[in-house]
C-alpha cells in the first residue's frame, strides 16, 4: 500500500539542494538522487515540491526505482504525479510497483486511462493486474501481493536455496515459503530461518508446517489485519475456495489496514464521515460535506429538544430563549468536536508539521461554510415556533458558535501540542465545554444586541 510520507529534517536539509541540481539541469546528481538513496527518503523531499518538479526530478530515475519512490507517496500525489508521466513510461513503472501498490494506484486512475494503459503492459502482469482489480474492495484480494516465494514439496533443502536465488529478487518477502503441489494447492509452510539451518540433503515435506494458518480471497480485510496481528506473523497466506495458494497479505499492509480502520473509527466517534484520503489531503467541499452531514443530523436532534421544551412549558412563560439554547450549544459543540477529532488523528500520522496556519485558515473556512447552511437551518426551525427578530438571533448565533467552534477545536490541540503537552487533553468533553461557554456568551449578547432584551 501506499505510505504517505510526513514532513522531516530531510525536506529542509536536501530539498534546496535538490532544487538546484534542478535549476542548474544536473542529470548526474538527480539520477544519483534517484537511484543511491532510499526510496522513502527522495519520496520525502520530493512530496513538498509541486508535482511537476517531483516529475522533473524523478524522471531521471530507472522505472524500477521510480516505482520504489512512487510507493511511498500519498495516494493523491501519486494520482497528480499520473496526470504528467506519459503513458509508455506510466506504463513501465506500474510493471516494476508491487501488486498490492500496483492496484490501489489504478483502482484511483479513470478507467479509460487505465483501459488506454493496459495494452503497453506486459501480458504476465497485465492478466494479474485484471484479476486483483475483480477483487472485492476492503477484502484480503484487494490488498494481497502475489510476489511471494513457492517451492514443491520433493525437492531437498539445497535445491530449495538454490531456487531461492533465483525468486527472490522479483518477490517482496522470502522469509516464509510457502509449499504448494502443481495446482497450487497450499500444502505447508517454512521459514528461511528453519530452511537455512536444515541438512542440504533434508525434504521440504519432512521439515514443513502442514497446520497452516490462512485466510480466504473474500475475507474482509480488517479481519485478515487482525490475524496476522493477533499471531505476529510477517505475512498471512491467501488461498480460494480450493485451497489454492492466490497472494500473500504482508504484515506492512496489515499495519496500513488497522491504521485506516482505526482512523476511520475515530472519525466517526467524532461524528465525521471517514475519509479516504488523510486530512491535508481531502479537498475543501469533501470535507465540508462529510462534516456537514452529521452536523445536519445533529442540529435535527437538537431542534426536537427545542420541541420537547416547548411542549413541556404549557403556561408559555418561560424564555424563548431557553427554547433554543441546547441547539445553539450543541452545534457550536459538535463542530468543534469534529475539527479535533480531525486535528488530532492528523498530528498522530505526522500529518501538520509545518501546517498550521494553513489549517486555521482551512478550518475558519469550512466553519464559516457549514455555520451557513446551520444557520438558515436553525432560522427556518425557529420561524415555526417564534418571531422573526428571535429567529434572526438564533440563526446568527449558530453561525457565528459553528465558525469559532470549528477553529477552536482545531487549533487548541495544535497548540497543546506545540507547548510539548498531549493533544488528546482537548478531548470531545472539554471542546463541547469551551464551545458551551462561549455559545452562551454569543448568544445573549446577540439577543441583547438585536432584539434589546434576553427574555419574552
Amino acid at each position: 500500500m501506499s505510505r504517505g510520507m510526513p514532513q522531516s529534517v530531510y525536506t529542509s536539509l536536501l530539498q534546496p539542494d535538490v532544487r538546484l541540481m534542478l535549476a542548474e539541469h544536473d542529470v548526474a546528481g538527480l539520477r544519483e538522487l534517484c537511484t543511491a538513496l532510499y526510496p522513502g527518503v527522495v519520496a520525502d523531499v520530493l512530496d513538498g515540491m509541486p508535482p511537476e518538479q517531483a516529475w522533473e526530478i524523478l524522471k531521471h530515475g530507472d522505472p524500477p526505482h521510480q516505482a520504489e519512490i512512487l510507493s511511498f507517496f500519498s495516494l493523491p500525489f501519486q494520482m497528480s504525479l499520473v496526470e504528467l508521466i506519459d503513458r509508455p513510461s506510466l506504463s513501465r513503472i506500474i510493471e516494476e510497483m508491487s501488486a498490492d501498490d500496483r492496484v490501489d494506484l489504478l483502482e484511483r486512475m479513470d478507467k479509460d486511462h487505465v483501459e488506454a494503459l493496459m495494452p503497453l503492459i506486459a501480458q504476465a502482469e497485465r492478466a494479474e493486474i485484471r484479476k486483483l482489480l475483480s477483487y472485492p474492495e476492503d477484502s484480503a484480494g484487494a490488498i494481497m501481493t502475489t510476489e511471494y516465494a513457492s517451492l514443491p514439496a520433493e525437492i531437498t533443502v539445497q535445491e530449495a536455496l538454490d531456487r531461492l536465488r533465483i525468486q527472490a529478487p522479483s518477490r517482496e518477502t522470502i522469509y516464509y515459503i510457502y509449499i504448494t503441489d502443481e495446482q497450487r494447492h497450499l500444502l505447508g509452510f517454512l521459514s528461511l530461518r528453519k530452511l537455512i539451518q536444515a541438512k542440504p540433503s533434508a525434504k521440504l515435506s519432512s521439515l514443513m508446517a502442514r497446520d497452516v494458518i490462512s485466510v480466504k480471497v473474500t475475507d474482509d480485510q480488517e479481519d485478515v489485519a487482525n490475524e496476522i496481528n493477533r499471531y505476529d506473523f510477517l505475512a498471512i497466506p491467501v488461498v480460494d475456495s480450493e485451497n489454492r495458494l492466490v497472494g500473500i497479505v504482508t504484515h506492512d499492509d496489515a499495519a496500513d489496514v488497522l491504521q485506516e480502520e482505526a482512523t476511520e473509527d475515530a472519525h466517526l466517534l467524532g461524528g465525521v464521515q471517514p475519509l479516504e484520503d488523510g486530512y491535508l489531503d481531502t479537498p475543501f467541499f469533501t470535507l465540508a460535506q462529510k462534516r456537514g452531514v452529521w452536523l445536519v443530523i445533529l442540529l435535527g436532534a437538537a431542534s426536537l429538544t427545542a420541541q420537547v421544551l416547548s411542549w413541556l412549558d404549557s403556561s408559555g412563560g418561560s424564555s424563548w430563549m431557553v427554547l433554543f439554547l441546547p441547539m445553539v450549544l450543541a452545534s457550536g459543540g459538535n463542530a468543534g468536536s469534529q475539527s479535533a477529532t480531525l486535528v488530532i488523528r492528523a498530528l498522530a500520522l505526522d500529518e501538520t508539521e509545518g501546517h498550521v496556519h494553513w489549517i486555521a485558515w482551512r478550518e475558519a473556512r469550512i466553519g464559516a461554510c457549514l455555520g451557513a447552511v446551520l444557520a438558515i437551518l436553525s432560522l427556518l426551525v425557529a420561524l415555526w415556533m417564534v418571531g422573526l427578530e428571535e429567529s434572526l438571533v438564533v440563526g446568527s448565533t449558530v453561525f457565528l458558535v459553528v465558525t469559532m467552534g470549528t477553529v477552536v477545536g482545531a487549533m487548541l490541540p495544535l497548540g497543546l501540542n506545540r507547548l510539548g503537552l498531549d493533544p488528546a487533553i482537548m478531548s470531545n468533553p472539554m471542546i463541547a465545554a469551551l464551545s458551551d461557554m462561549m455559545g452562551v456568551v454569543i448568544y445573549y449578547s446577540a439577543a441583547s444586541w438585536m432584539v434589546g432584551s434576553v427574555m419574552t
